[in-house]
């Protein structure tokens, strides 16, 4: 499909027709950035279903793996390393647990407090579900050719201007 007959295109040239006085074209940027996100999330969820993970509990789990060894976490710090809300948190650490990948550990400082940690075998699936991941996410990139060295250090400005305070975020627009 070429750039003129995308259905986003087909979006911007009705509300042009039908809103001449607005100019859709951002549009183009943010309508096909939302079909992309969807469609980048099927790909992935794909890799991650032959692990019987969904996204949540692969994002769990990574963020236990990335910790290092001895591969935990405080639940408060796991919700902020995923993103998984802190009330869906605890749904999913518990069908990980039932399925024998994490395990609910004693905090050694706070008798009250519990670390959520890798098993052997959430060790083991995250490690192979990480190197399908990538692997897959390698191949997505690798479709936009030379093209994709381009995209990270704008998606990277266009990201911190996003996440910064507002306004940092007007005086960056007024550049």
């Amino acid at each position: 499909m070429d750039a003129a007959s995308d259905r986003v295109a087909q979006i911007q040239t009705e509300w042009r027709r039908e809103r001449p006085d607005i100019d859709p074209s951002p549009q183009g940027v943010i309508g096909r950035l939302h079909r992309i996100g969807r469609l980048l999330d099927q790909r992935l969820d794909e890799v991650y279903a032959r692990f019987d993970l969904s996204s949540a509990e692969f994002d769990i789990l990574a963020s236990l793996r990335r910790a290092g060894a001895p591969y935990q976490r405080r639940a408060g710090e796991l919700a902020g390393h995923t993103m998984v809300t802190s009330g869906g948190l605890t749904k999913r650490v518990d069908r990980l647990i039932s399925r024998g990948l994490v395990e609910r550990r004693p905090e050694a400082s706070d008798a009250r407090g519990r670390l959520i940690g890798l098993t052997d075998a959430g060790l083991a699936v995250i490690d192979e579900a990480f190197t399908a991941h990538m692997a897959g996410e390698h191949r997505i990139i690798d479709e936009l050719g030379p093209d994709a060295e381009m995209l990270e250090p704008l998606l990277r400005r266009w990201l911190d201007i996003l996440e910064s305070p507002l306004p940092e975020r007007q005086a960056a627009s007024a550049r």
